[in-house]
């Protein structure tokens, strides 16, 4: 079947080109003819011979260059068969050096074969790797396989696990090679490359000045550890969909410090699925982002869970239309968005929970600035959210069109002093709870700003009944009094 398909195919290709050929001869008498004013005179029989021999000539040199180039991309598939199938049955080998050699060989290949397909066939055999179980305690064990005797109803059972030998060599080897032909100073870059690392494990990962521009980077469900740093420090993330949902970084320490998330070319029918997501991600360790910028449709921290000593956002510019941490949750020591820029359409800290002993949002601009850019942020919530423990917003700037704090918790030190009241409309109607609370008008009500509601201060907890605000309501509560006395 196959053959009869490439016969075709090249027959086709042989009458394309003759077609071809016999145009370009047609177009060329045609401008001689028309444009340069050649004389049409009747041919003698020797020159009717070498027209004929001219054009033949055309023609079987046309036909040959197609059949060269069909037989050499026939000889460059088949080469392309054969490396690609030799690497990976090294990486399938029992031996931990023959994997190794099979991770540089399947490099090789995809560095030698440009083409987007086969050099993404390759990249995606080394991330399938990555993705097979693996356990970080018997990364290097020089075992095979390993066997447990259990009781089962009165019954002895044995039972053998089979495991790759020394397999962390072998992923780290890989990691190291993917992570050097994203950098910029690769002698050939895989940044256009998709990549797809869901359920993968990495331990000490270092994608420090990688750049992955394919459309789709995925991370989803993926594992974090080691003991030293998961780096990665000034990555660009280019593509039109990037997503950690669901990682788990358990290392001492995570730095996506002057990462960039930026998406440069997004088609119309991918725009509500394309963003950055860290939804459901749990940081066990400190993690720091500062200084990081977050473009694009969308930004979600959604549930992520921040429990280690320290997280940081300081500096981190935050300008997808919608940025999300809605119901997140920061644990720990130390929360720092100090100087952090948040001038999307909308900003989302809707039931988030600040349960650190000390967060900070000190000059950071929440909003952006109406005066620069009027009505580009239409919101900033913290609605519903529990702000506990030392809470800074001190020579915060609160603008856009509206910033909300509604129903939400303020125990502990929450400090406004020195805060802008920028934006058009500032709530924090019916908290939940309003306690250490510090705003620059506190004791003098005439000197709080006319777009911060509610009127009462400090605002009526959610459980309060409303106040009385008018004198003939005072009246129908009094005789109404009397009335019941």
């Amino acid at each position: 079947m196959s053959r009869t398909v490439n016969r075709s195919a090249l027959l086709f290709s042989v009458l394309a080109a003759v077609l071809g050929t016999l145009a370009l001869l047609g177009v060329t008498w045609w401008l001689l003819w028309r444009l340069l004013g050649a004389q049409a005179e009747t041919p003698s029989r020797l020159e009717l011979t070498k027209i004929a021999l001219a054009l033949a000539a055309g023609i079987g040199g046309a036909v040959a260059l197609v059949v060269a180039y069909r037989r050499q991309r026939d000889l460059e598939r088949g080469r392309f068969a054969d490396l690609f199938g030799a690497a990976a049955k090294q990486l399938g080998d029992s031996d931990v050096a023959v994997r190794i050699a099979g991770v540089y060989a399947m490099a090789g290949v995809a560095d030698e074969f440009s083409a987007v397909g086969r050099r993404q066939q390759c990249v995606d055999v080394l991330c399938g790797y990555l993705r097979l179980p693996y356990a970080p305690d018997e990364g290097v064990s020089h075992l095979v396989s390993k066997s447990q005797r259990i009781e089962d109803s009165g019954t002895a059972v044995e039972r053998v696990y089979h495991f790759r030998q020394n397999d962390r060599q072998v992923r780290e080897t890989i990691v190291r090679v993917i992570a050097d032909r994203l950098r910029r100073t690769a002698q050939t870059s895989w940044s256009t490359c998709d990549f797809d690392f869901s359920d993968a494990t990495f331990e000490n990962a270092d994608f420090s000045d990688a750049v992955f521009a394919g459309r789709s980077t995925r991370f989803s469900n993926a594992g974090f550890t080691g003991s030293r740093v998961t780096s990665f420090e000034r990555a660009r993330f280019l593509g039109a969909r990037v997503t950690f949902r669901g990682a788990m970084f358990r290392g001492s320490e995570t730095t996506f410090e002057h990462a960039r998330f930026a998406h440069t070319h997004i088609a119309a029918a991918e725009r509500d699925s394309a963003g950055t997501t860290f939804i459901d991600a749990t940081f066990g360790g400190s993690v720091t982002f500062d200084n990081a910028v977050f473009g694009g449709g969308r930004t979600a921290f959604t549930r992520a869970r921040f429990a280690g000593e320290r997280t940081g956002f300081a500096g981190a510019r935050f300008a997808a239309d919608l940025t999300s941490f809605e119901r997140a949750m920061f644990d720990g020591d130390r929360v720092t968005f100090t100087s952090a820029e948040f001038t999307g359409a909308r900003t989302s800290f809707i039931a988030t929970r600040f349960f650190a002993e000390a967060t900070a949002f000190d000059c950071a601009q929440l909003g952006a600035k109406t005066r620069f850019r009027a009505g580009r942020t239409r919101e900033v919530s913290f609605a519903r959210a529990e702000l506990h423990g030392k809470i800074s917003f001190a020579d915060a700037v609160l603008g856009g069109r509206a910033v909300v704090f509604n129903g939400g918790d303020f125990f502990g030190e929450i400090s406004f002093r020195r805060a802008v009241f920028e934006a058009r409309d500032i709530s924090f109607e019916r908290p939940k709870a309003w306690v250490g609370v510090q705003v620059d008008w506190a004791g003098t009500p005439g000197a709080k700003p006319a777009n911060v509601r509610p009127e009462q201060w400090p605002p009526p907890l959610a459980d309060t009944p409303p106040a009385v605000t008018s004198g003939k309501d005072a009246v129908k509560e009094k005789a109404g009094a009397d009335s019941a006395g």
